[in-house]
Order: structure tokens, then C-alpha cells, then sequence
């Protein structure tokens, strides 16, 4: 097992893995798009490669009820602990106020799951304010709409959000980088009126595809103008125009914004072939992605998302683990029990479509152009005296008071919830007071969690 300090003192990327192999077991129902499962067939072909020789492989520590509330209501978390397929039916009102249904369902082990992939985040931003690693992976992270009182979107608790305010207790700026297909609303939300993060999303957009935010008017509020941006896209966006867009977008928001640590929600829906999606990306193209942002050096946390073709999802997040680590594997995958995942060709890449990219060159460089207008407003690097966005959350519980397997091709027509205002909405320009961050919340005692090691891996 490759270890920090001899990475360290190689030059070599220190590189963190959390996976936990319950992980898998968890399930949202019979003919749910999301399939846990999918994190378990990454691990498996990151083992038989032999990708965790160049990792530090750790199982995270289940995220307590604590953690969880420093974003989430206290009220909300406690009902995801409560709550049970026996005892749902006598929680009809409950289960309505906090959305969950057909989308984010009630099912066995429910909380132990939202503890399982939050605390892999949280641990591994831990590791990275340690100064311990360059690189962390969880593969079972990313779920990004979640809300602070509600679930949405398959999600229930915005393991992402809670991984960068704890990054926030060291470092000054944080960047948050989406490239699922479905805008990461939950955690545009949370950091809306702060200049500590900046957010950063490219997304489907049109009709009625979920979650039908992340326009490019959107850009923040009060000490977080201009600090939210998105890039809203059409069907069919390959490889070429991705590109295009995502290496110039990414490299002016290191310019103007100048992060400590990054957070990327990988989600894999974006591949072209994805049951929910509607893009044509290939697994290289996805992969160049993650490779460009690791050119700047900067501290990562790189986490799942969505992905629902589940033989892609793992392809795809087997070989960014390889291009991470800057291991070369064959395009032939290793026999291993879960092998028919990959018939009938058991190849690691697989071939794109023939369909149209209804984004034109013209349609991007405008919305680049845009971006890059809100970016040239901005002041440099900006200090540490900032504001953060959520409110409501225990770091500012008075800010806001309001209530409340045939893999077919079937994009993403969920059903929205009930349209609510923005936050930002809910504020004036001067009522900016109330929003400080304690910088000086101590930071999350982290006990380093067992290594995989210890089960003969």
C-alpha cells in the first residue's frame, strides 16, 4: 500500500480512497435509477487493476448526527433516523414535508446509508485539512441536490456541502466544479450569498429535465454576486465542445478566484448512453475533465454523482481513478466476479453515438462569454473577512425562517417540487449582517478510519 509520506517525499500525489463495502447493499427499491451497487463495481475494478497499490485506502467513519446538522435541520436529520418502511405509514405528513417518495424513497438501512457516503466526504476533507493528502477519493459522495430541510433528486443529505464547510474551517476559498448532468443546486443553495465559495456547474437544461435551475443568470446575491455560476446546456454535448468550454471556464475561474481546495461532483450521467442523461460524452472526455484540474495543484476532493447506466458509471470512475493516480491500464478488463457487467465485449471504454449536438459554437461562446463577464468582477483572491451563504443552518439558525434491470433510455423528467424562491430572494442587498461565518469553529477531530488493509485487500 503505497503510504503519504512516501508519496510525499517521491513527489508523487498523496492520494486517499474511501470506500466502505456495505456500500453496495444498499438499496432504493426495484426499478429505481439509483443503484448503490455501482460503487461497489468501481471498487472491484480498481482492485483487480491494481489501482490500490497507489492509493491510501481507508473506510470512513460513519458521519454522526452532529456532523449531518451543521448543514441539514436538526428536525429533518432526526426524521432520516426515525423513519422506517414500518412505521411510514404513520408519517404520511412528515414524509410529504421533507420530500420523500417515489425519487428519494423510505428503504432499509436509510440513514446508515446517508451516514456511510457523508462520512467518506467529511473524512476525507478532514484528510486534506490535515495537510495529509493531495488527492481524496469517494466515489460513494456527490449527492448534490439535497436540501437543508428536504430530500431531492435520490439525494438526502448533501454530503458535499458539509465536505466543504468543513474544508472552510482551514482553508479560505474553496471552489466547487460540477460536471454531472443535472445542476448542483443543493449546493448552489447552500453558498449563494458567500465569496468563500464559488460554484461552478455545467448542466442540462430544457423542458422539463431536472431540476430545472442553474440558469446563467444566476450568478449569487449580496457578498456572493458573481461568485455562483452556470452553464446550462443542450442534449448531445460530446467531447469536442465540452472541451471547448470547460478548460477556458476553468482556468479564468483559477485566475479571478485563486482557491485553497477544490471539490468536483463527477457524476457520470453525463456519458453518452446514460439511462437518465442525454449527453454524448465519452469516458476520456469525462476523465479530461478531472486531469485539467489536477494540472493546478491545488488540494482535491473528487466525489461520485449521478450515473444510472451502472456498467458505465464504474468504467468511468475505475479509469479517472487511473488517470488520477497516473497509472496506464489496459482497455480489456481484468476477469473478476462481477465480469458480465462488461459483456458481451468486456472492454473498459465503450463507443459514443451518432447524436446531434443541439449546442452550437456560437450558443457556447456566448455563455462563456458571460461567465467570463461576472469573473472580471470580481476582486482577486478575495479576503478572508466573507460571509456565508446558507441560512438556517446552526452556523446561522436566524438568518432565514419560512415554511416549508432494463437499463432503458428515460432523460430526466422528474418531478419538480413545488417551485420555491431562490434564498437570494429572501434577502435585501443590506441586510448582509446577520450572515458571518465563525472562522473560528474548531475543526472536526478526525480519527483516521481503519485501512481496507485490515481485511486482506
Amino acid at each position: 500500500m503505497a503510504k503519504a509520506s512516501q508519496a510525499a517525499s517521491s513527489g508523487r500525489p498523496r492520494i486517499d480512497y474511501f470506500y466502505d463495502a456495505q456500500i453496495g447493499n444498499f438499496n432504493y427499491g426495484e426499478g429505481h435509477p439509483m443503484r448503490p451497487h455501482r460503487v461497489r463495481l468501481t471498487h472491484q475494478l480498481v482492485v483487480n487493476y491494481g489501482l490500490y497499490k497507489h492509493l491510501n485506502v481507508f473506510r470512513p467513519k460513519l458521519a454522526t448526527r452532529a456532523d449531518m446538522t451543521a448543514f441539514h435541520s436538526d428536525e429533518y436529520i432526526r426524521f432520516l433516523q426515525e423513519i422506517t418502511q414500518d412505521n411510514m405509514q404513520e408519517a404520511l405528513s412528515h414524509l410529504e414535508r421533507f420530500n420523500l417518495g417515489a425519487d428519494c424513497p423510505v428503504f432499509d438501512g436509510l440513514y446508515e446509508y446517508c451516514q456511510t457516503y457523508t462520512g467518506g466526504s467529511i473524512s476525507g476533507a478532514a484528510r486534506i485539512n490535515q495537510g495529509c493528502s493531495d488527492i481524496v477519493l469517494n466515489w460513494s459522495g456527490g449527492l448534490h441536490h439535497a436540501k437543508k430541510g428536504e430530500a431531492s433528486g435520490f439525494c438526502y443529505v448533501n454530503d458535499i456541502v458539509l465536505a466543504i464547510l468543513e474544508l472552510l474551517k482551514v482553508h479560505v476559498r474553496v471552489l466547487y466544479i460540477d460536471i454531472d448532468i443535472h445542476h448542483g443546486d443543493g449546493v448552489e443553495e447552500a453558498f449563494y450569498l458567500t465569496n468563500r465559495v464559488m460554484t461552478l456547474s455545467f448542466h442540462q437544461v430544457g423542458g422539463a429535465f431536472f431540476p430545472g435551475t442553474g440558469h446563467t443568470n444566476d450568478l449569487g446575491a449580496k457578498a456572493g454576486k458573481n461568485y455562483s455560476l452556470n452553464f446550462p446546456l443542450l442534449a448531445g454535448m460530446d467531447d469536442a465542445a465540452y472541451e471547448s468550454i470547460f478548460k477556458p471556464v476553468v482556468d479564468k475561474v483559477m485566475e479571478h478566484f485563486q482557491p485553497n481546495a477544490i471539490v468536483l461532483c463527477c457524476g457520470a450521467d453525463s456519458l453518452s448512453g446514460d439511462r437518465v442523461g442525454c449527453w454524448n460524452m465519452s469516458i476520456r472526455g469525462h476523465a479530461a475533465c478531472l486531469e485539467h484540474v489536477k494540472s493546478f495543484g491545488v488540494p482535491m476532493l473528487v466525489l461520485g454523482g449521478g450515473g444510472y447506466t451502472v456498467r458505465n458509471v464504474s468504467r468511468c470512475w475505475a479509469y479517472e481513478t487511473a488517470r488520477l493516480t497516473n497509472q496506464p491500464i489496459s482497455d480489456t478488463v481484468p476477469w473478476h466476479e462481477y465480469m458480465d457487467y462488461y459483456s458481451p465485449d468486456y472492454k473498459l471504454h465503450v463507443p459514443v453515438s451518432n447524436m446531434e449536438n443541439e449546442n452550437t459554437r456560437e450558443q457556447l461562446e456566448m455563455k462563456k462569454q458571460k461567465l467570463f463577464e461576472a469573473l472580471s468582477q470580481l476582486e482577486h483572491a478575495p479576503s478572508t473577512t466573507m460571509q456565508t451563504g446558507q441560512p438556517g443552518t446552526r452556523i446561522n439558525p436566524d438568518a432565514l425562517q419560512h415554511d416549508s434491470e432494463e437499463e432503458e433510455e428515460e432523460w430526466d423528467l422528474r418531478p419538480h417540487r413545488n417551485r420555491r424562491a431562490h434564498l437570494a430572494e429572501y434577502f435585501d442587498d443590506d441586510d448582509a449582517e446577520g450572515d458571518l461565518l465563525d472562522t473560528d469553529k474548531p475543526g472536526r477531530e478526525y480519527e483516521e478510519p481503519p485501512s481496507d488493509d485490515d481485511d486482506g485487500l
